[in-house]
């Protein structure tokens, strides 16, 4: 028999034309639960943006929270990996009729289960088998380290759950969907002795879209194994990550849905989606234009401010047009009002150099942290300017 959680929902809104926030009536609504508790939670009223999901307060961290930090080789992919995924699951469920959760049904047992090789786990049922290849060979040896690497890397290298909530009819909040992602190794590391020196496999891209649209079906069978998933839309997406010493993130390279009540994937959607550094010495034609704009923003602060160590631009491209600019400017002097000064010249130098279509983000850093923060949103005049106290 299907439980209930019962929820008492403040939806909280804010007047515009004043300062008093103001507080709707509170409103109950039932959550599925597998246990019946009764809980206070708060749906706010007004979202930061239309790219924004509303999220349920008190916030539920993911029930594997954690394994990320361990499986993932850099910051930028640990971010990306998942605010990556929750961009393209608007594809299928948008801001306006779905709340966000993090995952609360792939526990961090099951992730680490899962995650491990196909021989590792043999204390647990076929749903819990490892999904990445075997480590032995056929009569149960275990393979060398070389052979290992070239005929059964590690692909999988971490998996993110995301819920979308939604409310019904019947003033529920209830699963509305789920979305998955497969972080897949770019390049396998290993060593041929305990504590020797790491080598190098890299995982060619075929292989790599080949075996992470055969675990993903794999992953979608199991997940509809389970009751509470086993009517709701799920959607998948496959993750390249970059190698250990990358300083951008890697995307996703492809998306699909398995629709309710199925368990079929289907067609495959492609992304087309690539973080670049910007200055580039040798530009492909696609970034000429960005590299060369970014190189005279780069020469006018050098020209005029030689106290600062050196400039960094992070371009993230969608379908082979930028989409986004990130520029970090590392400064050594610390005086507030020199601080303003270049604050105010970066600024008029950003709109004269910089492409107006791009949302472009400039923060000014020192040893002491954050200095500024310059935003300009595509296609507008006038950017958003903030010197920090």
């Amino acid at each position: 028999m299907k439980r209930f959680r019962w929820i008492s929902a403040i939806v909280a809104g804010v007047m515009l034309a004043g300062c008093t926030p103001s507080i709707n009536p509170d409103e109950e609504v039932v959550q599925e639960s597998d246990q019946a508790e009764v809980e206070t939670t708060i749906i706010p009223n007004l979202p930061l943006s239309d790219h924004y999901y509303k999220t349920l307060v008190p916030y539920k961290e993911s029930a594997s929270r954690g394994l990320v930090v361990s499986n993932i080789y850099t910051k930028y992919d640990m971010n990306e990996v998942e605010t990556g995924l929750m961009r393209l699951s608007q594809n299928e469920f948008n801001t306006d009729d779905y709340y966000f959760q993090e995952g609360q049904y792939l526990s961090e047992e099951t992730v680490r289960y899962w995650l491990a090789r196909e021989n590792q786990t043999t204390d647990k049922g076929p749903e819990y088998r490892g999904l990445n290849p075997s480590s032995l060979d056929a009569s149960g040896n275990e393979l060398d380290a070389v052979v290992k690497a070239e005929k059964a890397p590690v692909y999988l290298a971490h998996l993110v759950e995301q819920n979308y909530l939604k409310k019904t009819d019947e003033n529920k909040v209830t699963l509305g969907g789920i979305s998955i992602g497969l972080a897949l190794n770019s390049i396998y590391y290993y060593q041929k002795e305990q504590y020797g020196e790491y080598y190098e496999q890299k995982i060619d891209d075929a292989v790599l879209e080949k075996v992470g649209k055969e675990l993903a079906q794999e992953v979608v069978n199991r997940l509809r194994q389970r009751s509470e998933l086993a009517d709701v839309p799920i959607f998948i997406g496959l993750f390249k990550q970059e190698e250990r010493n990358a300083i951008v993130p890697g995307t996703y390279f492809a998306y699909n849905v398995a629709d309710t009540n199925s368990s079929n994937l289907g067609d495959w959607t492609s992304i087309n989606e690539k973080y670049v550094t910007f200055p580039m010495s040798s530009p492909q034609d696609i970034y000429r234009e960005a590299n060369d704009d970014f190189q005279k923003f780069k020469h006018d602060i050098d020209k005029y401010f030689s106290n600062f160590t050196s400039v960094i631009g992070t371009g993230f491209y969608q379908n082979n047009g930028l989409a986004k600019l990130n520029i970090e400017v590392p400064i050594q002097f610390y005086g507030t009002t020199e601080i303003i000064g270049f604050t105010q010249y970066l600024t008029g130098t950003m709109l004269k150099y910089l492409p107006r279509d791009v949302q472009t983000t400039v923060t000014i850093t020192s040893s002491n942290g954050a200095e500024a923060l310059i935003k300009k949103e595509a296609n507008k005049d006038e950017p958003f300017v903030h010197i920090y106290d």
